[in-house]
């Protein structure tokens, strides 16, 4: 039939609004949604809220067992703000919370059981989009892990670093100045009564680790990947724009549910690459390895400690931080921060890798202007030529082991040396400091049974400070080998994840004092120069360590942990299986 002249053409048919999760709990009018609808009444939240907008999860790790994190109620208000403003209806949850400073063991232990608090927190609950708020170490990427499992539009938000530390007139960094000034206590250049003073100066402000620890490195990690807003790395826990960026989050959040952009979109295998990029140019922490194999694990996605060599030899160190360089995350951030960064590796970055604001990370960082050449530095000028991880292989590592080049001392970097072994944490805080022990500067430190079964949660203890009477003679640095990991905040020529680990019966275990061990980082080779056959000799007087407990939390991680080279997750969280809406519970 033809249309009349004048008359306006039909109206296109109404685009259907994609059904959200939500609408499972609180869009139905049965008995199950009349309950739902009413409980969540009982805090005072009026009818309209349940009306079908976006119902957006704040995963909050505020704790004040865990400092870093102790300003995140702030946060979650300022999140919330943004939230309402683009109508969505805002939750805040707690998962647990994951606090560098206190937790013993060690909270590697227990970054998988967090992230399993997140995965079914999310799954169990009527959420359509998640906004992680995320601060010290293992708090990103338990976070960033279980909501992959889940994979639901995700956004980070970072805590922000504390304010600079000064003592004294010097400027110094949370972590990197405790290893120093541990070494200064047992010479006797700082007194005991001198560390309040230290105390205090070292931690100013909420936040985390100032240095470019693995606080600040899972932050940049969190940016660089794609998961965060722009300058989400390095604004200061104490600066008024970290709210601002909370409040831009939790509007972000709300459009991305309406998107429908999910983690999967965005954490691709190019994704990983910029990260990895991204991590050896600001001279990030080791433990950057660990948490994106685990990441990527859960997604599917296959990256190896082969990738984390690749990309590491061809990126320099650019910026001069803490442990590598001189400077703290304050002046990072004054400097450009991650944008410049990421600017000036422009010529290796995968450019159209997507990002949480629906834009390329390269339309993100393009026009990103270098404040201070001192602190961040050119591509064709770096701060150091080696920037990236170093993965080591050889019969003391069959399957891997890494070193950070930038924290190293070069002319150790090729060495060679005569064996002391500590076979656990134990033995070594026993025999460290005794003026009896056979050992000069040329030795090699090992030290076993500390990797992800054998302490049991992989700590940070590879940086084993030197003994007391070479620290007498003034020797500042020694290779160091063991199954450990190393703070973030560390320093030195030390060898770490070596895998397999000594408690599951690698080579590392059958290490005895007087054997020789070559190190060449140049050409990636970690060998004990021990024959095959003495070797299988010792292997089968070896004898697993007993199990550290019979039930729990540890029995499960012991029995299932995966090694260091695939991310130490449990072998069955691996892989992702999304956020299906549950049964009923009633």
């Amino acid at each position: 039939m033809a249309q009349r002249k004048g008359a306006k053409p039909p109206a296109p048919p109404a685009k259907r609004r994609r059904a959200l999760r939500s609408h499972a709990w609180f869009g139905k009018l049965d008995r199950d949604g009349l309950a739902h609808r009413s409980w969540m009444k009982n805090q005072g939240l009026p009818h309209h809220l349940f009306d079908g907008r976006p119902v957006i999860g704040i995963c909050n790790t505020w704790s004040e067992l865990t400092p870093c994190n102790a300003h995140f109620r702030d946060l979650a208000e300022h999140v919330k703000r943004g939230v309402y403003e683009m109508g969505g209806f805002p939750l805040e949850f707690p998962v647990m919370s994951l606090g560098e400073t206190l937790m013993r063991p060690t909270t590697m232990l227990f970054r998988n059981l967090a992230s399993m608090d997140v995965e079914e927190s999310i799954r169990a609950n009527p959420l359509d989009g998640v906004v992680l708020l995320t601060g010290c170490d293992k708090t990103t990427p338990s976070l960033m892990m279980g909501a992959a499992s889940c994979d639901l539009p995700t956004l980070v938000v970072s805590g922000g670093p504390m304010l600079n530390g000064h003592f004294r007139g010097e400027l110094i960094g949370s972590g990197t100045h405790v290893w120093k000034f541990t070494d200064m206590l047992k010479t006797g250049e700082l007194k005991p009564e001198d560390l309040p003073e230290v105390e205090a100066g070292m931690s100013r402000s909420a936040g985390s680790c100032m240095t470019m620890g693995t606080a600040s490195t899972m932050a940049s990690m969190a940016e660089a990947l794609g998961m965060a807003l722009p300058t989400n790395a390095a604004i200061p826990a104490a600066d008024s724009r970290r709210r601002t960026l909370s409040h831009m989050a939790g509007r972000r959040i709300v459009e991305m549910v309406r998107e429908d952009l999910r983690m999967s979109k965005v954490l691709t295998k190019q994704a990983f690459e910029n990260a990895i990029m991204a991590n050896a140019a600001i001279g990030g922490s080791t433990n950057a390895v660990v948490h994106l194999l685990a990441l990527a694990g859960r997604m599917g996605i296959k990256l190896s400690l082969d990738d984390w060599d690749r990309i590491g030899r061809i990126v320099p160190c650019l910026v001069n931080l803490m442990p590598s360089g001189k400077y703290l995350m304050e002046h990072f951030y004054y400097a450009g921060g991650l944008p410049v960064v990421l600017r000036e590796i422009g010529p290796l970055l995968y450019k159209k890798a997507l990002t949480v604001n629906g834009r390329t990370i390269w339309d993100n960082v393009k026009d990103a202007k270098c404040w201070d050449r001192d602190v961040i530095f050119p591509l064709d000028k770096p701060f150091k030529k080696l920037g990236g991880v170093a993965v080591l292989r050889g019969n003391l590592a069959p399957n891997g082991a890494v070193l950070k080049p930038s924290a190293a001392t070069n002319s150790l970097m090729k060495h060679r040396g005569r064996a002391v072994v500590f076979k656990d944490i134990d033995d070594y805080k026993k025999r460290v400091d005794d003026p009896s022990l056979d050992i000069d500067a040329t030795c090699v430190m090992v030290l076993q049974n500390c990797g992800p079964r054998g302490y049991p949660g992989f700590p940070e203890v590879g940086n084993m400070s030197l003994p007391l009477k070479l620290l007498k003679q003034g020797v500042k640095d020694m290779v160091r080998i063991s199954d450990a990991r190393m703070s973030g905040t560390a320093y030195g020529t030390v060898v770490l994840h070596v895998a397999p680990e000594a408690a599951a019966g690698g080579p590392l275990a059958l290490v005895r004092d007087g054997d020789m061990i070559e190190l060449d980082v140049k050409n990636r080779r970690l060998h004990l120069d021990v024959s095959d056959a003495e070797l299988e000799k010792r292997r089968r007087k070896w004898k697993a360590p007993k199990p550290h407990d019979e039930r729990g939390w540890v029995r499960l991680y012991c029995e299932t942990v995966q090694q260091a080279d695939t991310g130490c997750d449990l072998d069955f969280l691996v892989g992702a299986s999304g956020a299906p809406v549950p049964r009923e519970s009633h």
